[in-house]
């Protein structure tokens, strides 16, 4: 009886230890898998900020502006549908602060970003950068 027992542990033992293995091999390929997650590299200033519909082409121009800064750009708008004819309708763009970086060097940034097309400057601080066709302006 002692042997059956002795045996049975042992088996059940295996059985979990090759289950965990087989789990964490998993969670390897689906990192692999998964697309790159760049909501890291920004923040949104408040919850009503609608920045969910970004795509990775935007988001990779925050987070492109993130590294080139030191610090995560803060979305202050992102998605308005009623903004007219605007980037903004289509959530293709994002106005931005980088608190304690000034705003020259946001938009050497936002240019040298792969992918970049408007680049905006309006007179409160706040970057506009979008992924539409390339152009920039100057609101101050």
């Amino acid at each position: 009886m002692r042997i059956l027992y002795c045996v049975a542990l042992s088996c059940l033992l295996t059985f979990s230890f090759l289950a965990s293995a087989e789990a964490a091999d998993i969670r390897k390929k689906k990192h692999f898998f998964m697309k790159h997650d760049y909501t890291a590299a920004y923040t949104l200033q408040r919850v009503s900020v609608r920045a969910s519909c970004f795509p990775d082409q935007l988001k990779a121009i925050l987070a492109h502006i993130a590294k080139e800064t030191g610090k995560k750009p803060v979305v202050t708008s992102g998605h308005r549908p009623r903004s007219g004819k605007s980037q903004h309708t289509n959530c293709l763009a994002a106005d931005i602060r980088v608190p304690g970086v000034p705003e020259k060097r946001i938009v050497a940034a936002a240019r040298s970003a792969p992918g970049i097309g408007g680049i905006g400057r309006y007179c409160n601080g706040i970057v506009h950068v979008d992924i539409g066709p390339r152009r920039t302006w100057n609101y101050c």
